[in-house]
């Protein structure tokens, strides 16, 4: 129970790695703040933390909202009195190719993978600087350290959370908060099931072919599950890490081998 009498915010904690997130840590011994649009699934996450006998609190949060990760910190503070931990993990993907990239494209994509992530460890600072600690966790993604043929904005949104990461780690290591961020590769979740319908609509093909193809190419010879990247979320919270900071490990199952 390394974590255990911490408190972590996990945004977009309603399914997928987030969800998967928020159990992991809750194991480790951490109330979780469940930030999160669906009603339905911040429940069902909620009711699963409690289940591992930890206390969980739901946040209606919208990241591209100021107002909303404001109300999202004051809850927290008032129910649990900390933050220990914040999980940047909410975000979104849309496949296009480069002359089909509309402004609001890419407003959307960047709003919420880079500019959200950048207000909401905005809107915890405060709080972790008078506690002289916090850990800060951003999914990032290996698209953020390649290119794309049919991707560039999620890829550049990507590319802007391993740049934050390194400044926020330099900007506040004096205070006792790190900054980290993962960057995993081809995830089984809902979000992988629109990777596959639009990038193989992109390259004709079938989402089931785009799929096989995709696994071809992973060293370690499997897709990768929410928990793969959940565990090392949950190293990166805790004090096994606690000389790691300004970092974006790849958890991928060898995809990207460089720097």
């Amino acid at each position: 129970m390394e974590l255990q009498g911490q408190v972590a915010v996990v945004t977009g904690a309603g399914r997928g790695i987030g969800r998967a997130t928020a159990l992991e840590l809750a194991r480790m011994g951490a109330d979780i703040v469940v930030a999160e649009l669906d009603p339905a699934n911040a429940e069902r996450t909620a009711s699963e933390v409690r289940g591992l006998g930890r206390r969980a609190l739901v946040v209606p949060t919208d990241v591209t909202s100021r107002k909303d990760l404001g109300v999202m910190v004051e809850q927290t503070r008032a129910e649990f009195g900390r933050i220990d931990g914040l999980v940047n993990n909410a975000g979104i993907y849309r496949a296009a190719a480069t002359l089909d990239v509309t402004e609001e494209h890419w407003d959307a994509i960047m709003d919420i993978n880079a500019k959200a992530v950048f207000f909401a460890t905005q809107a915890v600072l405060p709080t972790m600087i008078a506690q002289k600690r916090g850990v800060i966790v951003s999914l990032a993604s290996m698209a953020g350290k390649i290119g794309s043929r049919a991707n560039l904005p999620y890829n550049a949104s990507k590319a802007a959370v391993i740049s934050m990461t390194k400044s926020l780690a330099l900007a506040h290591a004096g205070d006792g908060i790190r900054a980290n961020c993962v960057c995993p590769g081809f995830v089984e979740t809902d979000m992988w099931t629109s990777v596959a319908r639009e990038q193989g609509a992109l390259l004709k093909q079938s989402p089931e072919e785009f799929t096989r193809q995709r696994l071809r190419q992973i060293p370690l010879g499997r897709m990768e599950r929410p928990e793969d990247v959940a565990n090392v979320i949950g190293f990166l919270v805790s004090p096994r890490s606690e000389y790691m900071t300004g970092q974006a490990l790849s958890v991928d199952g060898g995809l990207v081998m460089h720097g």
